[in-house]
């Protein structure tokens, strides 16, 4: 019989109120606690941080705190990947970054989703979809990255765009829903 956390990370319905789940939170909540509360010149310290709080990111991680997640353990990280102020990122399955992925403040990443049947969801079940973004892509400020969506290498995202379906490489896509607008070229 699988255990809550399996069945979470597989997408599958489960118990977020779990023990082991719940105090997985909380070590991560504490962790996000010290990592918020330091001073821009404690670099040291924010690594140190980082390294516990996300284990799976490549070098030269940078979060511009304050940031906000659920486990840090389901983030893996490219390197060279930087998170402006006050991203959210809700990784109750896989987030998967690709390298030299810049996202601007206020981005909200949300793998955690409800089931859309009332009763269901009152029992207080829920479950996760996995998002895959790209190499080298810029998601612009206050944008809102749905579960289960994946997003191409070499992608702009504009600026409050609501990214509810996959979006392939090389496109500036934006809106809400957040479509493609057009190719992007080379020489841009």
């Amino acid at each position: 019989m699988k255990t809550e956390k399996e069945k979470m990370l597989a997408g599958e319905l489960y118990n977020p109120l779990d023990q082991e789940l719940v105090e997985e939170r909380l070590r991560t909540r504490l962790l996000i606690k010290e990592l918020n509360d330091s001073r821009e010149d404690q670099t040291e310290e924010r690594m140190r941080i980082l390294k516990e709080l996300i284990p799976n990111a490549g070098p030269d991680l940078w979060l511009q705190p304050p940031f906000y997640c659920d486990y840090g353990s389901y983030m893996i990280v490219g390197e060279k990947v930087f998170f402006n102020f006050n991203c959210v990122v809700l990784d109750v399955t896989y987030v998967k970054i690709g390298s030299r992925t810049m996202f601007g403040p206020n981005v909200q990443i949300y793998t955690a989703t409800h089931p859309i049947d009332h009763k269901e969801r009152s029992s207080g079940v829920e479950y996760a979809k996995p998002i895959t973004i790209g190499e080298d892509v810029w998601v612009g400020g206050s944008a809102v990255i749905c579960p289960g969506v994946t997003i191409g290498d070499r992608v702009v995202i504009g600026a409050g765009s609501v990214v509810t379906k996959d979006i392939p490489s090389d496109v500036f896509a934006a809106g809400n829903p957040c479509k493609v607008i057009r190719p992007i070229t080379p020489k841009e």
